[in-house]
């Protein structure tokens, strides 16, 4: 790519790190379905490969498009998003080290700092970082990160990824941004002050459901090489097919986003007049706490919404009654999602701080027809039709 020249995001999505192929002239990068590779003499590297462990082609294009993409300095692709959050805490953090993460953080996130980063020595806070003042009164001198998800997994809350990383430097922390609901299309975390970017590629960057990956992305290159050493001595990273879906799916991040946002406010608005649901959450909605933040540094608001029932058995009922929206976790795809947070994605943290409402009902809505969409709603709402 021609550096001298600012592309937009989508013209980085189709094309960074995606030349034609220098031998065949293939538009699209080739699936290196390889493990090792000849060397030109010992200790000659062809291209910098060795083992696809340390270093693959089609994976290399997938770090160099979403590097570009979030604006950083350096991108890794990992075999899943936890794979990506455990070689970060790893590579940054040691035994006697502290964390602030959100006290609404996702359950897989939570189960990795509560059962495998504590016992090894890791310590940390649940803070609703939404408040500045509660983030800066958590922070120790032992703590290392904090750690932001904006928007948050379920609840949609917002967190002032500017704000929070001047807190986070003034203590000589690292800010670590989870962009996985927003994706790079809706807001980069680099741009704003953050110090790590974190994706679950499954979800918005991948876009189809038919991949697993994990990224993180840096904005300082002596981090990302740390990050780098980490990644090939622990192994965990993607395989040159996962590298080549996920690589296929940003090519459409852009326009896919659009359809979700656009799609989501149909579904909130619908929500929100709707007798039996008590509360939607969704930070496009001036009445969110945090909508000024999103609108400050997000293009738009997403297409995640939550909504709240009277009760939980409400909440199951709707779960159970939907056709379109399938029941299922994850997110992101271009199918629509339903799910009932507290028995599925979060169950891991109940009982915990991060414990979420029982009532509460999580939507990825997709990229189908917005009238069957809402059409799909109203029947399995109470009193619908």
């Amino acid at each position: 790519m021609d550096n001298e020249v600012q592309r937009g995001f989508e013209t980085l999505a189709i094309h960074a790190g995606q030349e034609p192929d220098p031998v065949t002239g293939a538009v699209v990068t080739p699936i290196y379905q390889v493990s090792t590779y000849k060397q030109d003499g010992i200790g000659g590297l062809r291209g910098g490969y060795e083992y696809s462990r340390s270093a693959n082609p089609t994976r290399t294009a997938l770090e160099v498009c979403l590097a570009e993409t979030e604006a950083g300095a350096r991108g890794l692709s990992f075999a899943s998003g936890l794979a990506a959050e455990d070689a970060l805490l790893r590579a940054v953090c040691k035994p006697g080290d502290h964390v602030v993460i959100p006290n609404d953080a996702y359950g897989g996130t939570y189960r990795l700092f509560a059962k495998v980063a504590e016992p090894w020595g890791v310590t940390f806070d649940p803070v609703p970082l939404g408040d500045i003042a509660a983030a800066r009164a958590a922070v120790r001198p032992e703590t290392k990160i904090i750690w932001v998800e904006t928007p948050t997994n379920p609840l949609l809350g917002i967190a002032d990824i500017a704000a929070l990383a001047a807190v986070a430097h003034d203590a000589g922390a690292l800010l670590v941004v989870d962009n996985t609901f927003a994706s790079p299309y809706l807001q980069r975390p680099l741009d704003l002050g953050a110090d790590v970017v974190v994706h679950s590629t499954t979800k918005y960057i991948g876009g189809h459901s038919d991949v697993v990956g994990g990224a993180l992305i840096v904005s300082d290159a002596a981090l990302g090489d740390r990050l780098a050493f980490h990644q090939n001595a622990m192994g965990a990273v993607a395989g040159p097919f996962d590298a080549w879906l996920t690589l296929r799916g940003i090519k459409t991040l852009g326009v896919r986003m659009d359809r979700h946002c656009a799609n989501a406010e149909r579904v909130v608005e619908m929500l929100g007049r709707h007798p039996s649901v008590r509360q939607v959450l969704y930070p496009g909605l001036p009445g969110h706490p945090g909508h000024d933040v999103a609108a400050k540094q997000m293009k738009a608001f997403g297409g995640m919404v939550s909504f709240r029932m009277e009760s939980e058995e409400a909440a199951v009922r709707v779960c159970e009654r939907t056709k379109l929206f399938t029941l299922g976790e994850s997110l992101g795809g271009v199918e629509s999602l339903i799910e009932h947070p507290g028995r599925m994605t979060h169950a891991s943290a109940a009982g915990s701080p991060l414990e979420v409402p029982g009532d509460l009902v999580r939507l990825s809505v997709g990229i189908e027809d917005a009238d069957d969409l809402l059409r799909d709603l109203e029947r399995a709402l109470p009193h619908g039709t």
